[in-house]
């Protein structure tokens, strides 16, 4: 009976140990994407050595400008009225053989645009809330750790969730590496419906952000997970052996 007793809360805790290094990865990844979703991330791309200049004529200025106004209104609570109400200042407009008035061509970001940001803020919501799930139930299940005594299992689980994050980031980084393409278009059919992610380059959402910028966005958020991620399994790991 003193056997039987022992055994159960040794597998119990192996189960919560996995549970949180399966929690990890989700944490990690998600803690990287809200980093990056900053103006920082934006000027420094826009700073890095070969960065395509804009072919329909935003300066350096007025990319940072309009682009930091995306991610206020991904961040913010506003509804898609924020961008709709963006106008070009006077002299500027969308290229003309895209537009179907003088008026349309004063508007920052035409009806695809505006239902694309639409798209792109409710997924960016649903993130967060996910990620402070994922936060919450970290620190939930620390506390219990302590109070339970099973603080070496949870270590354990946090050094296995980080070489976990390593080894799917090892295959997320070849996709955006060698199939760039692939994977760019198998992102957008899994979070978004329809195709009002496919833009001309003469829209103000792709002169904003072309293509280079979303391929070194992938790869940033990947080293910043790869960087925490290496942290843990490093650190954690040792922990939950001794």
């Amino acid at each position: 009976m003193t056997q039987l007793s022992t055994s159960k809360p040794s597998t119990f805790n192996q189960i919560l140990s996995w549970l949180v290094a399966v929690i990890i990865p989700v944490t990690l990844m998600l803690t990287a994407v809200r980093l990056v979703l900053n103006p920082w991330f934006v000027e420094f791309e826009y700073r890095t050595p070969g960065f395509p200049a804009d072919e329909f004529g935003f300066s350096f200025e007025e990319r940072l400008k309009y682009s930091k106004i995306d991610i206020e209104y991904l961040v913010n609570n506003a509804d898609i009225s924020f961008l709709a109400e963006q106008r070009f200042p006077a002299g500027q407009q969308t290229p003309p053989m895209t537009c179907q008035s003088m008026e349309d061509c004063n508007l920052m970001y035409n009806e695809r645009e505006l239902r694309h940001m639409a798209d792109v803020k409710a997924v960016v919501k649903g993130a967060e809330w996910v990620w402070l799930g994922s936060l919450l139930a970290l620190l939930g299940l620390r506390l219990w750790a302590y109070f339970g005594k099973w603080e070496p299992f949870f270590n354990r689980g946090l050094g296995r969730g980080g070489w976990l994050m390593l080894l799917l980031l090892g295959v997320i980084l070849i996709c955006v590496l060698f199939l760039f393409d692939w994977f760019f278009v198998f992102f957008h059919k899994i979070f978004f419906t329809g195709d009002t992610w496919m833009f001309l380059y003469s829209d103000t959402l792709i002169r904003l952000f072309p293509e280079r910028f979303w391929r070194d966005t992938f790869i940033m958020v990947g080293a910043i997970t790869g960087v925490l991620a290496l942290a843990l399994g490093l650190v954690f790991g040792r922990r939950g052996k001794s």
